[in-house]
């Protein structure tokens, strides 16, 4: 099986820079309405973007991202974190340690998905 995510954005060329230059992402596919990332290091990790507007998105679900935020399990945090901010991307929540072991992060991308950056820490 192959699980693969891909998130709507109202600018894809903007979420493209975006998640390229916030996690180093390569591309695997660029096009007018959708792109294909993935991990430089993990490249069967891999992450979707598609235009929210295009035909295959089923007018209902063409609506901002709710109720749900994607994962990126990063080596160095405070490292991305501080390129989130120089890119000037919204903040939800500044680096801190969590009770399960990890320190993360909440940005929101260029469309307002939630993204939960974070790194594994020694348990607390």
């Amino acid at each position: 099986m192959r699980i693969l995510t891909n998130v709507c954005a109202d600018d894809l060329a903007l979420s493209r820079a975006f998640y390229v230059a916030l996690l180093g992402l390569d591309i695997q596919f660029d096009s007018d309405w959708y792109v294909q990332l993935s991990s430089p290091s993990h490249p069967e990790n891999e992450f979707g973007i598609i235009q929210r507007d295009h035909e295959l998105v089923p007018e209902a679900f063409r609506q901002p991202a709710s109720g749900m935020y994607v994962t990126f399990v990063v080596d160095d945090v405070e490292e991305t974190f501080a390129r989130a901010v120089a890119m000037e991307a919204t903040v939800v929540q500044a680096p801190q340690d969590e009770f399960y072991g990890q320190r993360r992060c909440l940005i929101l991308d260029p469309s307002g998905c939630l993204l939960d950056i974070c790194s594994p820490i020694a348990p607390l």
